[in-house]
């Protein structure tokens, strides 16, 4: 009988245990992926050195910003269209890109793509106001 209540106690530590250590795992990654993205939103190099290629880009009415990423990454000018869309959540451009078609190339950042799918005359229209 004590044997039997022995086992249970300590089967039931073991258990315990092993909760716990998967638990500090899990939550482990969790916050290193969580901080790599939260780095590279804001640290992403473009996707190649120097001149880079040039890509033509068609933002259309009403595209959502994974749209957008998915469209970058298509297109080879960025390496993650999550990531994308997460910068593009963030930038301040988010509110001023229009469509159309852009020229852009690899060498640039996510952050200097968007300033080209912004209208330059945008800063001019808010010392109007």
């Amino acid at each position: 009988m004590k044997t039997g209540r022995l086992m249970t106690v300590l089967f039931g530590a073991i258990i315990k245990v092993v909760v716990a250590v998967a638990a500090a795992f899990i939550i482990y990654r969790g916050a290193a992926v969580c901080y790599d993205y939260g780095y590279r939103i804001f640290t992403e190099p473009a996707m190649s050195v120097g001149e880079g290629r040039t890509v033509s880009v068609t933002i259309k009415e009403n595209m959502s910003p994974m749209e957008i990423g998915e469209l970058m990454q298509n297109k080879g000018l960025t390496r993650d269209s999550k990531l994308f869309a997460l910068q593009y959540l963030f930038s301040e451009y988010r509110e001023d890109i229009k469509p159309g078609t852009y020229e852009v190339t690899t060498a640039m950042t996510a952050e200097e793509i968007m300033a080209v799918m912004a209208p330059a005359d945008q800063s001019a229209e808010e010392t109007d106001k």
